[in-house]
């Protein structure tokens, strides 16, 4: 994998650059939608790329690995191969949803054992195996296997957590470096900076995670619960440490306004279930503002959903989406998926934009009081 930064911003830290693999290249700031079970939640391979315009998406190893299983990809070739996506993917390592099984599952230095929650079966994810299932998705940006610590966490705790995973983190490094690529393309590993909301464990994690050397860094366990500006801050440290010259994923964030924000302190790629999660709500996100589709004020509204959305977003009425919704009918939430990714695509592409342009500074604050605004 290439990073190459094109143009910083003068009044902030963003910065607009290529990221290529050997499935494409990626243009930055960039959105990456999440598709858990090798899909995007009603969204079709073709409407991905032509209408949302997306450059990588997510897969979620933890759901994988349940099903269909990594026999299944090996079969078949890979993750490209079985969802019929050509373009990059990330794929997460199962750290999260093994913090999300708090409940079902314990952790230990050899690794985690957890219980499925389709059937209660027993498993265990070890640094080596979360690698492992990973080659077998096949992601060409693979991430190191890490504990994400609840909000609330006491000190103690974080900072115990946090030398577990940079342990884990050289187990990943090993295990990783001794094999090769399952498909033929290369395959990236990433590791993640830890910390919580203690600014000097994520100030320590940060120089560790940096020591690796890896192509890319990854800052993880925030957009937990925490208070935006305690995210913010903590990304802001660590991103004055991360290299420079490599890209930064900030993972799990979030909204339009946590996007630029996060862009401004100058974070590359991010990541959310949010936009397709509250598009099935009846939450829709346009450029000016959000919008419950739901309220009977969009009833006879019959403007487009968004005039800066994609073709189809163009095409249909808020009434339309309204009556939709409040029929219950399928598309409804699908067209409401489409509104929410094709948008998050759009904002991140004009950040770009005003970053290359050398505005990003002042067009940003604007930005985020447009978006910010429920209508």
């Amino acid at each position: 994998m290439k990073f190459t930064i094109q143009q910083s911003d003068t009044g902030s830290s963003a910065r607009a650059g290529l990221i290529e693999t050997d499935h494409g290249t990626i243009e930055t700031p960039i959105f990456m939608p999440v598709g858990t079970a090798a899909t995007v939640k009603g969204i079709h391979q073709h409407e991905l790329e032509n209408d949302i315009r997306a450059q990588i998406i997510l897969g979620n190893t933890y759901h994988l690995y349940l099903r269909p299983g990594t026999e299944i990809f090996e079969a078949c070739g890979g993750l490209h191969q079985f969802n019929d996506w050509k373009k990059p993917i990330l794929t997460d390592s199962g750290g999260y949803q093994v913090y999300s099984l708090a409940k079902m599952r314990k952790i230990k230095e050899e690794g985690v054992t957890f219980r499925s929650h389709i059937d209660g079966s027993k498993h265990f994810f070890s640094p080596e195996k979360a690698i492992d299932i990973q080659r077998s998705i096949g992601g060409d940006i693979i991430m190191a296997f890490d504990e994400c610590t609840p909000y609330p966490c006491e000190y103690n705790y974080a900072k115990k957590s946090m030398g577990m995973t940079h342990r884990w983190l050289k187990r990943c490094c090993d295990h990783f470096d001794a094999q090769e690529s399952l498909y033929g393309y290369e395959q990236t590993l990433v590791p993640i900076v830890q910390g919580s909301t203690y600014k000097d464990l994520r100030q320590e994690s940060a120089k560790v995670i940096s020591d690796f050397g890896r192509a890319a860094n990854a800052i993880g366990g925030l957009s937990v619960g925490e208070p935006a500006p305690e995210m913010y801050e903590m990304t802001g440290i660590v991103c004055d440490i991360l290299p420079k010259e490599k890209p930064r994923y900030l993972m799990g964030v979030g909204t339009p306004v946590n996007l630029l924000e996060s862009v401004a302190l100058g974070v590359d790629m991010m990541d959310c279930v949010l936009p397709t999660r509250n598009a099935r709500h009846g939450l829709i996100y346009t450029a000016d503002g959000a919008i419950n589709i739901k309220n009977a004020r969009w009833r006879s509204d019959f403007s487009a959903i968004d005039e800066h959305g994609c073709k189809t977003s163009q095409r249909h009425s808020k009434a339309y989406l309204h009556h939709l919704f409040r029929t219950k009918e399928l598309l409804g939430p699908q067209l409401a998926s489409l509104q929410n990714l094709s948008f998050y695509l759009w904002l991140m592409g004009e950040a770009r934009k005003h970053i290359i342009a050398g505005d990003f500074h002042t067009w940003k604050p604007k930005m985020v009081e447009r978006i910010g605004r429920r209508l």
